[in-house]
């Protein structure tokens, strides 16, 4: 458990310009504080301990704003930023080096007890507000855009944004750069008028 506290700690300190110290974000950080006791309730979760697990979790919700179900999988060096209203649920998976940024969900979209809820492969950056739901894969180094709402797999280093997210190319913006990622309805809209004129252009 320390030697993933120290990670995480690492992680958010390389990742977030606003961390001025370890100590800070010890202290400071709800994103640390959620998965710290979310180590602890997922670890009574495996011994079938349930209802102690769910206390847990509730109240680490109550104390930082981020609900994680005691079932999701966490691996080290993830960085839950702000974290305000943030849910994960049972059955995510979350691997290493993924940014998760407040109001995400990470859910469900079955009642049946199966694999339910995400998958979110290393390096991906999921934005603030993003909704990714159902048992769907989140490639490595992805990008989702702010407020997305994401109901399908996602290839490996892409970029994608919308209701429904679509994928705006076959390339990751660095950390989520929203200023450089494509507007697809105005692209569309520029398409549809080129090709407006062009007709017009012919008759």
């Amino acid at each position: 458990m320390f030697s993933s506290l120290k990670a995480n700690l690492e992680f958010i300190r390389a990742n977030d310009p606003a961390a001025n110290s370890e100590l800070e974000i010890l202290i400071c950080y709800p994103g640390l504080h959620a998965i710290s006791f979310h180590k602890i309730s997922h670890w009574f979760y495996k011994k079938k301990i349930f209802l102690f697990a769910r206390l847990i979790s509730s109240f680490a919700r109550f104390l930082t704003g981020i609900e994680i179900h005691p079932g999701a999988q966490i691996a080290q060096k993830v960085f839950i930023d702000h974290g305000c209203g943030v849910v994960i649920g049972e059955t995510a998976e979350i691997e290493e080096e993924v940014i998760i940024y407040q109001g995400v969900t990470l859910g469900g979209t079955s009642t049946k007890k199966e694999k339910r809820h995400p998958t979110i492969k290393k390096g991906a950056v999921v934005g603030a507000h993003a909704q990714v739901l159902g048992n769907i894969v989140i490639g490595e180094n992805s990008r989702i855009g702010s407020g997305s709402v994401v109901i399908h797999d996602v290839e490996a280093n892409t970029t994608v944004v919308g209701i429904p997210a679509r994928a705006t190319s076959k390339a990751s913006i660095a950390k989520l750069d929203h200023q450089d990622i494509p507007d697809l309805l105005l692209t569309y809209i520029k398409k549809l008028e080129s090709e407006l004129e062009e007709l017009k252009r012919k008759s």
